[in-house]
């Protein structure tokens, strides 16, 4: 794909999460205690009191973290600077006809995508019955939507197949957490089937009686003051004359680097009579749309493959819980669950998988649908080291974070019924929000961040992260309205 090609491209939709830290633990960053000075005369100056949302605290929560969690390490792939898109086409290549590669970071049509991982896991299931003789023994390495995809395929063809997932369940990146004191299924993965005019996804949903809804295009944003404000073509111009003019440089820079040597950037920070500025703008564009998009900061965002147009999205939301598409696709097949894979062995007849636990495993071919944030942090050791192409790969394209938190509410502190809440302006971390209450009928939020908001918030506690969430909800809050004194009988 050339760069110019690349603004033909739709813009993805990424609302995924990862386990919550009801099972993983997190050390909150603490600063160390001050000790007294020896001076009479010092004075110790008190840290800044962070601002209190009047916001009520939620009767639940729940929160991800991608970027801990050692079987993901990430959320989805992106643009990084200096990637392109044939890198996704070199690491989808088979080595040797005895290691194949599947995950939505070798989808070229929809990466980042529940949609792009299944479709490669159905490509690679065709790639390995061209290749291999009826009956052999295939080694699925990873049970997401890609593995799973694929291991259908390849036991309904008569393969050999045996699943080994590191985790001690099912999805991967898919992960519904159904609880009794939560109204309906909570999403910690993937919430949204992503166009859903152009993918079959929805058609299987539908299939298996998990209920979707149309997601509403319908969206509010506020200022820090609480005001509703139309949100002007003032930051998507300069993001798009920022790419336009990326797509004519010598070599490949960052979204910011487009934004700052264009000229782009360099908007007015003068209130324009709603306590917004262009500036302003242009950051609401940033944090909103291409943080979301790629799940990192646009200062490691590529400018050349990085797209512009936000697309027409027909999106749907999962309300009848994500996980239940994988269920059908995993019986019958072998699980080897809790099983970490260490190191893959591979000759032109078979391949050797050694396990955490240091026992072996052979077979005549295996499928790797880790996720790339795995693949890059090298713990799967290749003997011998994967070509060049597939290195490459690996080492250029990003992988991305975006997590969620849900909150539940005894009631609801707001009044509007848009399904889709952003704020301008200020440095909130959490400035995009989905209201489940048109949807469902339940006072549940869930906010997203992503980027380097994401991998701050990461290593802070469940505490820290609800303030944080509870401030970025303030400008929705509505005070209850007091009660009319009673009038004294005369």
């Amino acid at each position: 794909m050339t760069p110019d090609a690349r603004n033909a491209m739709k813009r993805r939709t990424f609302l995924i999460g990862v386990t919550g830290l009801s099972t993983l633990v997190l050390t909150a960053c603490v600063s160390p205690a001050p000790r007294p000075s020896a001076s009479a005369t010092a004075t110790s100056t008190p840290a800044p009191t962070p601002t209190v949302s009047p916001v009520p605290k939620p009767a639940q929560m729940r929160r991800t973290s991608w970027s801990a969690d050692p079987f993901a390490r990430g959320s989805y792939s992106f643009a990084a600077v200096d990637s392109t898109p044939e890198q996704r086409t070199a690491l989808a290549q088979p080595v040797l006809d005895r290691v194949f590669f599947a995950g939505e970071a070798t989808s070229t049509d929809a990466p980042g995508t529940v949609q792009g991982g299944r479709d490669s896991g159905l490509r690679a299931a065709r790639e390995i019955i061209a290749a291999a003789a009826p009956g052999e023994r295939i080694a699925v390495i990873g049970a997401g939507i890609a593995g799973l995809s694929a291991a259908r395929i390849l036991k309904d063809a008569g393969f050999d197949v045996v699943l080994v997932e590191a985790r001690d369940r099912i999805g991967g990146r898919i992960d519904t957490v159904s609880d009794k004191k939560w109204p309906f299924p909570v999403e910690l993965g993937p919430s949204f089937v992503s166009h859903s005019d152009t993918t079959s996804l929805d058609e299987e949903f539908t299939r298996l009686g998990i209920a979707t809804t149309p997601f509403p295009s319908a969206s509010e944003t506020r200022t820090n003051a609480g005001i509703v404000v139309a949100v002007p073509d003032t930051g998507e111009k300069a993001v798009a004359t920022a790419l336009a003019w990326a797509t004519k440089q010598a070599s490949d820079m960052s979204v910011q680097g487009a934004l700052d040597g264009s000229g782009a950037s360099t908007l007015s920070t003068a209130d324009a009579g709603d306590g917004v500025s262009a500036a302003d703008w242009l950051a609401f564009r940033v944090a909103t749309v291409l943080d979301i998009d790629a799940g990192a900061s646009v200062d490691q965002q590529s400018g050349w493959y990085t797209s512009a147009d936000a697309g027409a999205n027909e999106d749907r939301i999962v309300l009848g819980g994500y996980a239940h598409l994988l269920t059908k696709a995993a019986e019958g097949i072998d699980l080897l669950d809790s099983s970490v894979v260490t190191k893959l062995a591979y000759t032109d007849t078979g391949v050797s998988l050694r396990l955490g636990t240091g026992e072996s495993l052979s077979a005549d071919r295996v499928l790797v649908t880790v996720p790339l944030g795995v693949l890059k942090s090298g713990v799967l050791e290749f003997d011998p080291a994967l070509p060049f192409a597939h290195r490459g790969a690996i080492a250029d394209l990003g992988m991305g974070t975006l997590d969620k938190v849900w909150l539940q509410f005894d009631e609801p502190f707001w009044s509007t019924t848009a399904p889709l809440w952003t704020t301008v302006g200020g440095d909130e971390d959490f400035r995009v929000w989905i209201n489940m209450m048109p949807l469902t009928g339940e006072p549940v939020l869930v906010g997203l961040v992503a980027g380097d908001t994401a991998l701050r918030l990461a290593g802070t506690d469940d505490a820290t992260v609800l303030a944080a969430a509870l401030r970025g909800l303030t400008p929705f809050y509505v005070p209850p309205t007091p009660s009319p004194t009673p009038t004294p009988a005369p």
